[in-house]
């Protein structure tokens, strides 16, 4: 197992785990100097492409940005997810992954499921391809956008599928927006560290997608704090350019060759 990820186990009970998520050089720049896990999501198909759900983002997409993020990573551990229909059986999990980690130079990858995916998680850990899982709201399955656990088959089925990824070799586990004291009982009951979004402080680590966070992306859901409004500064920009452009004012000479 790498490095990076062994130092990420570690953290478990010891220290929080900080991640967000990146989709080019210059933001992963940013994020390496301050996270523990930089991950390419597929949240980039809402919110670069205003995709209506991340079922049509591309494995080729998905690529591209991690390419790009790669560029800017230096010792965060990079994470890429596997887009829909990109690991429907192990051997197809198997050839897009390789694909992904030979491109992109990816520490690992992400994959959403529990039971159903156990078998294609121990295959690509055989191939020395380390497996992020994912569990709760499922983005690229899940029809209606509800937390998790509030019934009792839910919230086993949530756990058994925890201890499930764990013996199935996965070295981290998302928990999306996983009830509080059922986030908290999966933290404890299994060994590899939790990564909460939506799913409490009980979790060992959290994750944001980044433009919300800074309020670049107008989202208003429960789970986010906006620490920035981005798009004020960018209007503001934006704003004294139109107007020093229109008054005369830009360029100046020191502004042309």
């Amino acid at each position: 197992m790498k490095k990076k990820i062994l130092e990420l186990i570690a953290k478990k009970n010891k220290s929080k785990i900080v991640s967000l998520t990146a989709y080019s050089k210059n933001i992963a720049t940013i994020l390496d100097n301050f996270c523990d896990i930089i991950l390419v999501g597929d949240s980039l198909g809402s919110v670069l492409y205003n995709y209506k759900s991340t079922r049509e983002v591309s494995l080729d997409i998905m690529i591209e940005h991690s390419k790009s993020v790669r560029m800017g990573v230096k010792k965060s551990l990079m994470v890429v997810d596997m887009p829909h229909n990109t690991y429907r059986n192990p051997k197809e999990a198997l050839k897009n992954a390789k694909k992904i980690m030979a491109e992109t130079k990816s520490d690992a990858v992400k994959l959403e499921g529990g039971k159903k995916i156990c078998q294609t998680i121990e295959i690509l850990v055989k191939n020395n391809i380390p497996v992020m899982g994912h569990l709760g709201l499922l983005p690229q399955t899940d029809k209606t956008f509800k937390f998790k656990g509030k019934k009792i088959s839910e919230r086993r089925k949530i756990l058994r599928d925890a201890q499930l990824l764990q013996s199935a070799g996965a070295f981290s586990i998302v928990l999306e927006c996983v009830e509080t004291s059922l986030a908290k009982i999966v933290t404890k009951k299994i060994d590899i560290p939790t990564i909460g979004i939506g799913a409490s402080s009980n979790c060992d680590g959290q994750i944001l997608v980044l433009d919300d966070l800074i309020g670049l992306n107008p989202i208003d859901v429960r789970f986010v704090k906006k620490y920035s409004n981005i798009r004020k500064e960018i209007t503001k920009a934006v704003a004294g350019y139109t107007r020093d452009v229109r008054n005369k004012n830009f360029p100046l000479k020191k502004h042309s060759y």
